[in-house]
């Protein structure tokens, strides 16, 4: 994963101090924005959506049967990054992501209102749409 980090005037970062350069500001004085490589993540596709997802990492996704506690497999992984990238089309061959059902419940209500001017037209009603809870345990490529 990369990030962008921007150090304070003055300051020598973590990255700066390691490669050993004396002046962090740049040749004007500005601010310098830096890159790191973090670790491996995965886009994966599910529930017709797509999510970014690295080890560690907890996302809601559509409901999937499988009950709290069991693990899921996704396969259906589009693209691979970190040290090396690999890029599926439209899936990369061999990958897969393992995750762990936390949860299965249901989004906060939202309100669907239709109404016709001039009618005597007004419907209200709730919506409460399911979810799965992952957490994400390992992703091999």
């Amino acid at each position: 994963m990369l990030y962008a980090k921007l150090t304070k005037a003055g300051e020598p970062s973590a990255v700066t101090a390691r490669l050993g350069l004396s002046n962090p500001q740049g040749a004007w004085g500005r601010r310098v924005w830096e890159r790191e490589v973090l670790s491996l993540y995965a886009i994966v596709e599910t529930g017709g959506k797509q999510y970014r997802v690295s080890q560690g990492s907890i996302i809601n996704v559509e409901k999937l049967p499988a009950q709290v506690g069991e693990e899921v497999v996704l396969d259906q992984v589009v693209f691979v990054g970190g040290e090396e990238c690999k890029v599926g089309s439209p899936l990369v061959e061999g990958a897969k992501v393992v995750a762990k059902v936390l949860l299965q419940d249901k989004e906060k209500k939202i309100l669907v209102f239709k109404y016709k001017p001039k009618k005597n037209y007004r419907k209200r009603q709730g919506h409460r749409q399911p979810f799965t809870k992952l957490q994400i345990l390992s992703i091999e490529a």
